[in-house]
């Protein structure tokens, strides 16, 4: 029989909504600081051609700038403020996080509560800004040699220091918009940035799609089959995305002053993929940094070898989807062992004297959490390698133009569904405000 909070959640309607006065600020709140981040992308660099670099860009397209272009909302062929977007800030969480394994300081700041966090915080953003500044200057000198400097007006050091404020200013301005959007808004604000930086490609990918239906370039049976396509894998990424391994813990008796408690159980929730979309951005960052470099080069500048590992890493290649995804199943393993700790969960376990049935508390509650998490994880990096596997074969052998799929399709969904989550969350909480404001109301009338 289902719960009173479950079927409350189940009989959400746009009328609930209606009456959260509360969630429709957070609401507006949310659009609005997307509409300004939206806006910011297409506010260009100062002393930028921007047809030169038009041109340049549409060669490389098909190298790490094209990934980034699509996280960017197109910012980066706009070449605009927001060029960097968020992605430094992420890359400094990543970074963070993963120094905390090795850094006895940074463990024990993470252990300390909140103020351990809010130390954290801020130093997450100090590196935020070393590795925006580091990648504007990189962009900067780039641009000044792109195209044998037609893409910029007057290079120079002014050009350059111009340009790293720009763009460093433009990430911390989108870091502070993002932790707004999580404190004033509903959902998680870096993720909600990201996702509509690729939503706002899907409409001109679209119109693509169907204007080469229209010129007969593409068969309109094949359109229709990436449409269902479409469908089913976001089904998929739904139901994969919810899939848990939950394991059972039991709580023995006990008592508090003269009451006796009965034991009760829980369940530990193991998601069947706890690494998210890390393991692919990693991925396709690695593979397509070759070709990105040679495109930077120049044609005909490339040195031997490096022309030989484009080529062999071609998209579509044997080699590329072979490394592509065996880099995903390796960085799927990595990020789930930085980001859960079978070991500390044990002892938090048996420290508030929980433990599962058949099991030893403490050292062997760890090896049957590790033990089942890792064959998960299998199963969880077999779900990332396939739905990132079938953009590039769309794109390789179906001639399917836009990107569809892969890493953006799985954070669109995964963060409408954590967003979603939320504002039933809200709705809930609404609803049983009201429910003890009525009681309240019919004790005082009795």
């Amino acid at each position: 029989m289902a719960s009173a909070a479950e079927q409350l959640v189940a009989n959400l309607n746009f009328g609930a909504l209606a009456k959260a006065e509360e969630l429709k600020k957070r609401i507006w709140f949310t659009l609005g600081a997307l509409l300004v981040y939206r806006l910011g992308t297409y506010v260009p660099l100062p002393g930028i051609d921007p047809a030169a670099w038009d041109k340049i860009f549409n060669q490389q397209a098909g190298g790490i700038l094209g990934m980034f272009n699509m996280f960017a909302g197109g910012g980066i062929h706009r070449m605009a403020i927001f060029a960097l977007t968020i992605m430094p800030y992420i890359s400094a969480s990543i970074i963070i996080q993963l120094m905390t394994t090795v850094s006895p300081t940074l463990e024990q700041l993470n252990k300390e509560g909140e103020q351990g966090r809010k130390t954290m915080n801020q130093y997450t953003r100090y590196l935020t800004v070393v590795l925006s500044a580091f990648q504007a200057y990189g962009i900067a000198v780039g641009l000044e040699g792109a195209g044998g400097g037609s893409v910029v007006a007057n290079p120079g050091i002014f050009f350059v220091i111009s340009t790293v404020i720009t763009l460093t200013g433009g990430t911390m301005f989108l870091m502070w918009v993002g932790e707004q959007i999580t404190q004033r808004g509903i959902g998680n604000g870096t993720s909600l940035i990201i996702m509509a930086g690729i939503i706002a490609q899907l409409p001109t990918a679209v119109a693509s799609t169907l204007e080469l239906g229209r010129q007969g370039a593409l068969s309109t049976g094949l359109i229709f089959a990436v449409l269902v396509m479409g469908v089913i894998v976001i089904t998929f990424i739904v139901f994969m995305e919810r899939a848990q391994r939950r394991l059972l813990i039991q709580y023995p008796k006990r008592q508090v002053g003269n009451r006796m408690f009965e034991g009760q159980s829980s369940h530990l929730p193991l998601k069947l993929n706890t690494s998210g979309v890390i393991p692919p951005i990693f991925a396709s960052s690695l593979l397509l940094l070759p070709t990105t470099v040679a495109d930077f080069a120049g044609p005909g500048q490339a040195t031997g070898w490096l022309t030989t590992i484009t080529t062999l890493l071609g998209q579509g290649r044997p080699l590329f989807l072979l490394l592509y995804v065996g880099l995903i199943i390796f960085f799927t393993f990595f990020y789930t062992a930085v980001i859960f700790n079978p070991t500390e969960t044990a002892d938090n376990l048996k420290k508030h004297g929980g433990f599962i049935p058949g099991i030893r508390p403490g050292e062997r509650t760890a090896e049957y959490i590790d033990y089942v998490l890792s064959r998960i994880t299998v199963v969880g990096a077999a779900y990332l390698a396939l739905v990132c596997l079938l953009p590039q074969l769309l794109i390789s052998y179906a001639a399917v133009p836009f990107y569809f799929g892969g890493t953006s399709l799985l954070i669109v969904v995964s963060v409408t569904m954590d967003t979603v989550a939320q504002i039933q969350g809200y709705l809930l909480a609404h609803q049983y405000e009201g429910l003890i404001k009525r009681s309240k109301l019919r004790g005082r009338r009795r």
